[in-house]
C-alpha cells in the first residue's frame, strides 16, 4: 500500500497546519478564530489531534486523485483535436487523389504529376509525424490511466487509432492508384500525340497523291482518241493500277491509325474520324472508278501498236521505285518514342541496314534513267517527235533525281536524330544504374533495421533501461542516416524529371523505400514509446528487474510467432502455466472473458506485452479504488453522506476545490441540507463505475 501522507507532505491544507501558526494554510485559522468559544484545552486532546491527521490524510489523497484525472482530461482533450485535425486533412486530400479527370495535353497532366510529387515531399511528412505523435499520445494515455486505475480511454466516434489508421491506408491506396493513373496517362497523350502527327504526315501524303485522280479517271478522252492513243491510254491504265494498289497498303495503316486513336481516347476523335471518312470514301470511289474507266478501254481495238515498250519498262519499274523513295522518305521523317538504350540501339540497327540497301537503291534509279535515255536515243535516230513526256507515268526522270537527292539529305538527319537519342537513353540509363545502385543499398539496410529493432522489442537482453538506451542509439543512427535518402530522392527526381519509367537494375522503387523508411521511423519510435511505458508501469507498480524478465519469459514463450501480441488461445495458455483457472470449464471460461475484458478492453482479439505487463501488476500490487476515495470524503464530510462547498474549500487547495464542486451533483437523501454535494456517485464516476 503507498503511504500517501507521506508522498503528499507537500498539501498540508488541514487543520492541523493552521495550528503551526501565523503561517498556515488559513482555512482552519479562519474557523478557530469565528470560534472563540472553543474550549482551547480541546487543543491538547489526542483524539481531536488523531482525528485531523486522519482529515490531512484524506484530503491529500483526494488531492492526488483528482490531479491525475484533470492530466487525464487534458490529455484526451489533446488527442481528440490531434485526431479531428488529421481526419480532416486526410478527408479533404483522398477527393484530390482520387480525382481521375484526363487532361488533353501532355503539359497538364505534367503540372498535375508536379503538384503529387510536391504532395509527396512537402503536404505528407508532416502529417506522417503527426499521425505517429497521435498513436504515441494515445499509448501513453492508456498506460496512465491503467496505472491509475482509471477505465480506457474511448475517443469519439470515428476517432480511434484503428479508424485514422484505415483513414491512412485509404490515402496511401488512392495515392498509389494516382500517381500510376499520372503515369499512364501521359505515356497514353504520348502515344496519341505521336500517332496524330503520323496520321496527319500520312493523310496528307495520301491527300497529295489522290488530288486530281477522280478528275483523271473521269476523263472520257477515249471517245477522240485515235488508236494509238487508246492503246496508250491502256498501258497508263494498267500503271495507275500498279500505283492505285501500291497505296492499298497506306489507305490501310491510314485507317488503323485512326482506329487507335478512337480507342486510346484522343480529344479530337471527331476530326479524324472525318478525315479518315473522306479519304475511305474517296478510295472506294477511286477503286470504282478504275474500274469502269478499265472495261471501257478494254472495248477499244488495236492496242498494242505504237506502245513504246521502253517507256512501258520505265513506267513498271519508276513506280515502285518511287514509292520506295515515297516510303523511305516517310521512315527517314518517321517520329519515334523509345524509352530504353536496347530499342535505341533497335532503331540504329534497322537504319543501318536501310543504309546498307542504298547502293542496291542508286544501281536500281541508275537502270531506270537509262531506260528513258535509251528511248530519248531511239526517237532522236528514227526521228520520233515525243509529246516531251511518258504516256504511262507521271514520275520524271527530274521527280526520281529529285526524290533521291531528298533521300540522301534526310539519311545523315536521321542519323543525328538517333544518335542525339542514343546519348539521352545513355544517359537514362546512367540514371538507371545510379539510383539503382543507392536503392540496393538503403533498401536492406532499412529492412536490417527493421529486423533488429523487433529482436530487441523481444529479447530480454539488460534491464529496461539498457534496452531504452539501445533502441534510442538505434534512433539516433536512423536519423543520421536520413542524407542517405535524401539523395536517393534526388536521384529519384532526376529520374522523373527523365521521365523514365522503369528500372531493370533494381526491385526498389522510391515508393518502397519512402514506405519502408516511414514504416522504420514509426517502429523505433513505437517501440521506445512501449520501453519507456513499461519502466513507467514498473516504477509504478514496484515492479523488480527480476519480475519484468520473468513476465518478458512467460510472454515470449507462448508468443509463437514472435509478433509482439499473444491470440486468445496463446494468452489462455500463459495463464494456465502461471497457474490461474482458465480451464476449459464455464468458470474457467468466464474468469478468462473478465481477464480478456480487463487486457483487451477494445476487443480486438490481441494480448500486447504493456497489457499483460499491466495485469500482472494488477494481480501483485495495490491502488486506489472508489471506496477508498468515497471513505476519504466521508472523513471530510464529519462522516455525514454528503459535503459543502464551504467544507471542500477549507479541506482541499483552491483549484481541485472548485473542481469537485463544479462536478458534485447535488445530494437527494433524506437527510440533505441546503447545498449538500454527492460526493459518493462523483467518486465511483471517476472510477468507471458511473457517470460524471
Amino acid at each position: 500500500m503507498v503511504d500517501y501522507h507521506a508522498a503528499n507532505q507537500s498539501y498540508q491544507y488541514g487543520p492541523s497546519s493552521a495550528g503551526n501558526g501565523a503561517g498556515g494554510g488559513g482555512s482552519m485559522g479562519d474557523y478557530m478564530a469565528q470560534e472563540d468559544d472553543w474550549d482551547r484545552d480541546l487543543l491538547l486532546d489526542p483524539a481531536w489531534e488523531k482525528q485531523q491527521r486522519k482529515a490531512e490524510t484524506a484530503a491529500n489523497r483526494i488531492c492526488k486523485v483528482l490531479a491525475v484525472n484533470q492530466e487525464n482530461e487534458h490529455l484526451m482533450e489533446d488527442y481528440e483535436k490531434l485526431a479531428s485535425d488529421l481526419l480532416e486533412w486526410i478527408r479533404r486530400t483522398i477527393p484530390w487523389l482520387e480525382d481521375r479527370v484526363p487532361q488533353k495535353t501532355i503539359q497538364e497532366m505534367q503540372q498535375k504529376l508536379e503538384d503529387f510529387r510536391d504532395y509527396r515531399r512537402v503536404h505528407k511528412p508532416p502529417k506522417v509525424q503527426e499521425k505517429c505523435q497521435l498513436e504515441i499520445n494515445f499509448n501513453t494515455l492508456q498506460t496512465k490511466l491503467r496505472l491509475s486505475n482509471r477505465p480506457a480511454f474511448m475517443p469519439s466516434e470515428g476517432k480511434m487509432v484503428s479508424d485514422i489508421n484505415n483513414g491512412w491506408q485509404h490515402l496511401e491506396q488512392a495515392e498509389k492508384g494516382y500517381e500510376e493513373w499520372l503515369l499512364n496517362e501521359i505515356r497514353r497523350l504520348e502515344r496519341l500525340d505521336h500517332l496524330a502527327e503520323k496520321f496527319r504526315q500520312k493523310a496528307s501524303i495520301h491527300e497529295a497523291w489522290t488530288d486530281g485522280k477522280e478528275a483523271m479517271l473521269k476523263h472520257r478522252d477515249y471517245e477522240t482518241a485515235t488508236l494509238s492513243d487508246i492503246k496508250a491510254l491502256i498501258r497508263k491504265h494498267e500503271a495507275f493500277e500498279s500505283d492505285l494498289a501500291a497505296h492499298q497498303d497506306r489507305v490501310e495503316q491510314i485507317a488503323a491509325i485512326a482506329q487507335e486513336l478512337n480507342e486510346l481516347d484522343y480529344y479530337d476523335s471527331h476530326n479524324v474520324n472525318t478525315r479518315c471518312q473522306k479519304i475511305c470514301d474517296q478510295w472506294d470511289a477511286l477503286g470504282s472508278l478504275t474500274h469502269s474507266r478499265r472495261e471501257a478501254l478494254e472495248k477499244t481495238e488495236k492496242q498494242l501498236e505504237a506502245i513504246d515498250q521502253l517507256h512501258l519498262e520505265y513506267a513498271k519499274r519508276a513506280a515502285p521505285f518511287n514509292n520506295w523513295m515515297e516510303s523511305a522518305m516517310e521512315d527517314l521523317q518517321d517520329m519515334f518514342i523509345v524509352h530504353t538504350i536496347e530499342e535505341i540501339e533497335g532503331l540504329i540497327s534497322a537504319h543501318d541496314q536501310f543504309k546498307s540497301t542504298l547502293p542496291d537503291a542508286d544501281r536500281e534509279r541508275e537502270a531506270i534513267l537509262a531506260i528513258h535515255k535509251e528511248a530519248q536515243r531511239i526517237a532522236e535516230s528514227n526521228h520520233i517527235k515525243l509529246s516531251g513526256s511518258n504516256p504511262y507515268t507521271t514520275v520524271t526522270p527530274q521527280i526520281i533525281n529529285s526524290k533521291w537527292e531528298k533521300v540522301q539529305q534526310l539519311v545523315p538527319k536521321r542519323d543525328h536524330a538517333l544518335l542525339e537519342e542514343q546519348s539521352k537513353q545513355q544517359s537514362n540509363e546512367h540514371l538507371r544504374r545510379q539510383f539503382a545502385s543507392q536503392a540496393n543499398v538503403v533498401g536492406p539496410w532499412i529492412q536490417t533495421k527493421m529486423e533488429e529493432i523487433g529482436r530487441i522489442s523481444i529479447e530480454m537482453n539488460g534491464t529496461l533501461e539498457d534496452q531504452l538506451s539501445h533502441l534510442k542509439q538505434y534512433e539516433r543512427s536512423i536519423v543520421d542516416y536520413k542524407p542517405n535518402l535524401d539523395l536517393l530522392e534526388q536521384q529519384h527526381q532526376l529520374i522523373q524529371e527523365a521521365l523514365i519509367f522503369d528500372n531493370k537494375h533494381t526491385n526498389y522503387t522510391m515508393e518502397h523505400i519512402r514506405v519502408g523508411w516511414e514504416q522504420l521511423l514509426t517502429t523505433i519510435a513505437r517501440t521506445i514509446n512501449e520501453v519507456e511505458n513499461q519502466i513507467l508501469t514498473r516504477d509504478a507498480k514496484g515492479i523488480s528487474q527480476e519480475q519484468m524478465q520473468e513476465f518478458r519469459a512467460s510472454f515470449n514463450h507462448f508468443d509463437k510467432d514472435h509478433g509482439g501480441a499473444l491470440g486468445p488461445e496463446e494468452f489462455k495458455a500463459c495463464l494456465i502455466s502461471l497457474g490461474y483457472d482458465v480451464e476449459n470449464d464455464r468458470q474457467g471460461d468466464a474468469e478468462f472473458n473478465r481477464i480478456m475484458s480487463l487486457v483487451d478492453p477494445n476487443h480486438s482479439g490481441l494480448v500486447t506485452f504493456q497489457a499483460f505487463i499491466d495485469f500482472m501488476s494488477r494481480e501483485t500490487t495495490d491502488t486506489d479504488t472508489a471506496d477508498q476515495v468515497i471513505a476519504s470524503f466521508k472523513v471530510l464530510a464529519g462522516d455525514k453522506n454528503f459535503i459543502t462547498a464551504e467544507e471542500l474549500r477549507r479541506e482541499l487547495p483552491p483549484d481541485q476545490a472548485e473542481y469537485c464542486i463544479a462536478r458534485m451533483a447535488p445530494y437527494q437523501g433524506p437527510d440533505a441540507v441546503p447545498g449538500a454535494l454527492d460526493y459518493k456517485s462523483f467518486s465511483t464516476a471517476l472510477y468507471g463505475e458511473s457517470d460524471l
